[in-house]
């Protein structure tokens, strides 16, 4: 037995850069990876094991070792691979370690508490190398299958070699809507589950799991499929958690936090919509799931297909240098055709909630024919503004430097950014008008013109509010799939990912605001979403038509888009790119700060540049300045954007600013952070 005490290395929920050290007896030495309770301060904590060594204490370690107060797992939770990824994460996003960790985990495992004996059973582990199931039974193919096309035919196979390489490297799967990617994605995981193994599908948005479920359980009848995302309970997130770790669970799917799922055989990792923002993570540990797929990939030595009918520019970069495999679907399977395109210039026309007098046409020549038409707006509510037209008063949240929306239905006003609400006033605060009136239209204003234009079809709205309680999104789904004729109005919930037979007719509305943006990724995200949009339009036997209006209709890029398709598009905006060293030319890290005032957090962003540039970095620096929107949730809110031609040179920038922070003056009255990569300046 050693001499030695032994010295245990947790990590702790809590913003601390390093983990912590603890004593423990030799017969009670816990595993990496193990949760237990540790001292920290006057109370305790849970904690996560990281490293055990058995040495004499270093001479800066004269201090004696607090002990560690319970190991509550026998059998550690993460797996080593799990803790790997991790750990490169929290470095990469220069997020603290523990909290990086525990942000991973459950919201019950975050918990001093031991597994219970019901979820200790889902946690028991398999044999490793389970028989393959006889053909025809197990995890086989169901029925009802689609044939592939031979174009899909061509792409599964040329990814299934690909992925025979021992490290391999990613494919971008680019496959215009409707071309059927998620067929090539069910043929190349069934080899996988016969084999013993597991399979993690990412997805951008929730609303496209329930969807995704059911194609995948059609096709793998006797698969254990789970789905991960923020709308189950945290003993249903503990559950499939649990079953994935152990093995048991054959195919994973799930929102971006999915990509941190422990999955021992995992073989493959599928990351549909691979362009949506909705990967990033917004808050707290900003990380980018798609690149961390593809970073889990590289460690295990597994393959990853980033699927998509429009590309991030990182990806197609990433083709361009020889980092990534590439392989299209340029056609729709059997007699669907992409839709016809066509830019409406609106500024002839007097609008009817932002619809033109053509397009209200149009809408009733398709209702007509028994089909079915989808209004896209990206702006829920009724009115993104209620004002006084005598003394010009606005309705603006108290607590956000923006106007309140408008909620007819609930005659509410609410902020979309703090979620603050306010009953609509009768009269005007300022001047006593009774006769207020809104100014632009939203999802539920359109649902009501819509409605009473064409009374004799049903409407149906899609968008947050309308879908709040459980089980209205399935049902409004399961409404516009019974195929008949109705008008679907709805947000980004409804761009991608949805398949609608009958759906032949997609209108566009208000898209001037991202045409002239001042933000450099505003054209790529407005081009992704048109196209995505657009691609819901005619993916059965009958022919699409996609109506675009705008104020805006000799703009070049967006002629370039509907003129040519998004390939070329996208590559024009990397030639752009590429002129002002923007990424993936360049390397991006945004500061933000925020503080009771615009002072303190300018302030604390002019020391940070001045801390960098005193210090000699080769990095740019463009700022302070207020963010876009200033305030928030009676917050003001500035930036600093660092960038660098040279990877490396700006994360050692960042890491020089983290090493200082405590010489930074005036920081314990401002709440600031790194978002590496950013992906939104708002």
């Amino acid at each position: 037995m050693s001499q030695h005490p032994n010295i245990v290395h947790v990590a702790v929920p809590r913003p601390l850069r390093t983990t912590l050290t603890y004593g423990i007896a030799n017969e009670h030495i816990p595993a990496i990876g193990a949760r237990v309770i540790v001292p920290l301060g006057k109370q305790l904590s849970t904690g996560l094991v990281l490293k055990v060594e058995s040495r004499p204490p270093s001479p800066d370690e004269n201090f004696e070792l607090k002990p560690i107060q319970q190991v509550l797992d026998e059998t550690p939770l993460p797996d080593p691979s799990w803790l790997e990824l991790l750990d490169w994460a929290a470095r990469y996003y220069h997020y603290p370690i523990g909290e990086a960790l525990f942000s991973a985990l459950p919201v019950t495992l975050r918990k001093p508490k031991p597994l219970s004996a019901r979820m200790l059973k889902l946690l028991a582990i398999p044999d490793a190398n389970p028989p393959s199931p006889p053909a025809g039974e197990g995890l086989g193919m169901g029925g009802n299958l689609l044939t592939l096309s031979d174009e899909q035919q061509l792409c599964l196979q040329t990814i299934q070699q690909w992925s025979q390489s021992d490290n391999p490297r990613p494919t971008l799967l680019h496959g215009i809507t409707g071309s059927g990617k998620t067929e090539v994605y069910l043929r190349l995981i069934a080899p996988l589950l016969t084999a013993g193994r597991q399979a993690l599908v990412v997805v951008p948005e929730i609303g496209l799991t329930p969807q995704l479920l059911e194609r995948f359980t059609r096709f793998f009848p006797g698969a254990n499929i789970v789905c991960l995302h923020s709308a189950l309970s945290d003993g249903e997130r503990l559950k499939t958690w649990l079953l994935a770790r152990s093995g048991q669970a054959n195919i994973i799917i799930g929102t971006r936090s999915a990509i941190f799922t422990p999955a021992p055989q995992l073989g493959l990792i599928i990351v549909d919509e691979e362009h949506d923002t909705s990967l990033k993570q917004q808050e707290g540990f900003r990380y980018h799931g798609r690149d961390l797929a593809v970073k889990r990939a590289q460690m295990l030595h597994i393959p990853v297909v980033l699927g998509t009918a429009t590309p991030s520019l990182e990806s197609l970069y990433n083709v361009q240098a020889g980092r990534y495999r590439h392989t299209r679907l340029q056609q729709r399977p059997g007699v669907a055709k992409p839709p016809s395109l066509q830019i409406q210039d609106c500024r002839p026309f007097a609008l009817e909630a932002g619809l033109t007098p053509p397009s209200l046409q149009a809408i009733r020549a398709t209702l007509q024919r028994g089909e079915q038409v989808m209004v896209f707006l990206n702006r829920r509510g009724f009115a993104p503004a209620l004002f006084c037209p005598s003394c010009g008063w606005q309705a603006s949240c108290h607590h956000c430097s923006v106007n309140m929306t408008w909620h007819a239905r609930r005659n509410r006003l609410v902020c979309h950014h703090c979620g603050a609400e306010q009953a609509t006033p009768a009269e005007c605060p300022s001047c006593h008008n009774p006769k207020l009136t809104t100014q632009g239209q939203g999802t539920e204003r359109l649902e009501l013109v819509l409605q009473n234009t064409f009374p004799e079809f049903p409407v149906v709205r899609i968008d947050r509010d309308s879908t709040s309680r459980k089980g209205e999104l399935e049902d409004k789904l399961a409404t516009v799939r019974s195929n008949a004729p109705l008008i679907l109005v709805g947000t980004q919930m409804l761009a991608k990912g949805h398949d609608f037979p009958n759906l032949t007719l997609v209108i566009i509305l208000d898209i001037d605001q991202s045409l002239l943006s001042t933000d450099y990724r505003a054209l790529e995200k407005l081009g992704q979403l048109l196209v995505q949009v657009a691609g819901r339009a005619g993916r059965a036997e009958k022919p699409g038509q996609v109506i675009l209006q705008t104020s805006q209709p000799q703009h070049p890029l967006l002629h370039q888009l509907v003129g040519h398709g998004y390939t070329p598009f996208a590559r024009q905006l990397l030639e752009e790119r590429k002129r002002w060293h923007f990424p993936p030319f360049g390397y991006h890290a945004l500061i933000r700060a925020s503080a009771s005032s615009m002072e303190k957090a300018t302030k604390l962003l002019d020391h940070i540049s001045q801390q960098l540039a005193d210090s000699g970095f080769d990095i740019q620096r463009l700022g302070p300045v207020p963010a876009p929107l200033e305030k928030r949730a009676n917050r003001y809110r500035a930036q600093l954007l660092l960038g660098s031609h040279q990877r490396a040179s700006l994360h050692n920038a960042v890491k020089f600013i983290l090493a200082n922070e405590t010489k930074l003056p005036g920081r314990s009255s401002v709440r600031w952070s790194v978002d590496m990569d950013p992906m939104d300046f708002t």
